[in-house]
C-alpha cells in the first residue's frame, strides 16, 4: 500500500505534553490538511514525520516499511516555515539539486524561466517562498510536508501555489498546515485538527467550532 502511516506519537517539551498518541495517515492522491492553534504541535508532528525531531515514541511506516528518519529515504520532503535555502544559491543550480523527474515542467514555469541566473535571495519575499515550495513539491519525494506554505504570499501567488498542489495531487501524498484555514479547507481531501495533544477528524467548519479552533459567533 502506498501510504504514509504514523501512530502513537508522543512528545513533550519539558513538562508540556505537546502530542499524545497522535495518529495520521496520508495516501498517494491525498491532500491532508493539518490545523491547530499555535503550540498545538503541527510543526512538531511534521518534523517527527520527516525525522528531524526524535519523539518519546512513534510508530512510522512508509509503504508498509518501518522508518526512523524518513529524510534518509528521500521519499519524504519537508518545507519548513522559514526560508531554508542559502540566499546566494542560483535558481538554475537549485533546480539541478532538487528536481529530477519533473525538470522539464519546472523549467517551463515562469518564476523559474525568468530567474534562472538569479540567486534566490534576490527574489522578493513572496517569490522566494514560492520557489522554495515548488522545489519541494516537484522533488522526487512521494510524500510532501508543507509547513505554512501560504505565509508571506500575496493572494495571487497563493493561488498559483494551490494550482501546483492540485496539479501534483494525483502523484503524491501531501500534508499541509497553515494558519489560513480556508486555504487548507479549499485544497484538502480531508482535515485533521490537533487539539490538546490529540487529533480529531474535521468534516465541516462546525467541527472546528466544537473543538475550539474557531469562535462560536
Amino acid at each position: 500500500m502506498q501510504e504514509l502511516y504514523i501512530d502513537s506519537v508522543n512528545h513533550r517539551y519539558g513538562e508540556y505534553q505537546v502530542l499524545s498518541s497522535v495518529y495520521l495517515t496520508c495516501k498517494i492522491g491525498e491532500v491532508v490538511g493539518l490545523l491547530g492553534r499555535n503550540g498545538s504541535g503541527k510543526s512538531t508532528l511534521l518534523k517527527i514525520i520527516f525525522g528531524s525531531i526524535q519523539p518519546r515514541f512513534k510508530y512510522l511506516k512508509i509503504d508498509d516499511e518501518l522508518q526512523v528518519k524518513t529524510y534518509l529515504t528521500q521519499q519524504v520532503a519537508y518545507l519548513p516555515q522559514g526560508y531554508f535555502i542559502p540566499h546566494y544559491l542560483k535558481i538554475k543550480d537549485l533546480i539541478e539539486l532538487y528536481i529530477n523527474n519533473y525538470k522539464d515542467q519546472v523549467l517551463n514555469l515562469a518564476i523559474f524561466k525568468s530567474n534562472l541566473n538569479e540567486p534566490i535571495g534576490n527574489l522578493s519575499g513572496g517569490n522566494r517562498r514560492l520557489v522554495e515550495a515548488l522545489l519541494i513539491l516537484y522533488s522526487d519525494a512521494k510524500y510532501v510536508l508543507l509547513d505554512e506554505p501560504f505565509s508571506q504570499l500575496a493572494p495571487l501567488i497563493a493561488n498559483e501555489l494551490k494550482e501546483h498542489i492540485v496539479h501534483l495531487k494525483s502523484q503524491k501524498g501531501l500534508i499541509i498546515t497553515d494558519h489560513y484555514y480556508r486555504q487548507i479547507i479549499e485544497i484538502s481531501s480531508r482535515i485533521i485538527l490537533l487539539h490538546n495533544g490529540c487529533n480529531y477528524a474535521i468534516n465541516n467548519e462546525d467541527d472546528l467550532i466544537v473543538h475550539g479552533y474557531l469562535p462560536n459567533l
